[in-house]
């Protein structure tokens, strides 16, 4: 697979999940540091219990998220997973193999938290998509009026 731009880095940062509210100009900072990494079929990716260190994004291929032989999810195209390891340390609780040779974007947790720092837009954005999630369960959990 040809190495990809930023901007089509940035197309496909801009559908995941957490970075929906940052905007496309600060996108292109987080493109800057996303690298593209390479597993064939049946490589582990990370496994439970490993530290949690990066965010991943599937640009072709499936990866399966287990615990043991218990599937919990498969992550395809556009998908992230690993998404809380930017923002929490705690070891991952699933172990990622991919199911067929996979593409992916890596985003480094090191390297994220210091985009963060000299870039308050981004965690503006990420804040911003995180307190709409938090809104939306609560209001899923709040008792009804009768």
């Amino acid at each position: 697979m040809a190495k990809l731009t930023v901007i089509e880095k940035v197309i496909v940062l801009q559908n995941i999940d957490v970075f929906s509210q940052v905007p496309t100009e600060q996108l292109a900072e987080l493109a800057a540091i996303a690298e593209e990494v390479s597993f064939l079929s049946g490589d582990v990716i990370y496994q439970e219990g490993d530290a949690s260190d990066a965010l991943y994004v599937v640009l072709t291929g499936r990866v399966r998220l287990h615990r043991g032989d218990e599937e919990i999810a498969v992550a395809g195209q556009r998908e992230a997973f690993g998404t809380w390891a930017l923002f929490d340390e705690v070891p991952r609780v699933v172990t990622a193999t991919a199911v067929e040779n996979t593409e992916l974007l890596r985003v480094d947790q090191e390297d994220f938290l210091e985009l963060l720092a000299d870039h308050v837009q981004i965690t503006q954005g990420i804040l911003r998509t995180i307190a709409g999630r938090l809104r939306r369960l609560a209001d899923r959990t709040e008792p009804r009026q009768a």
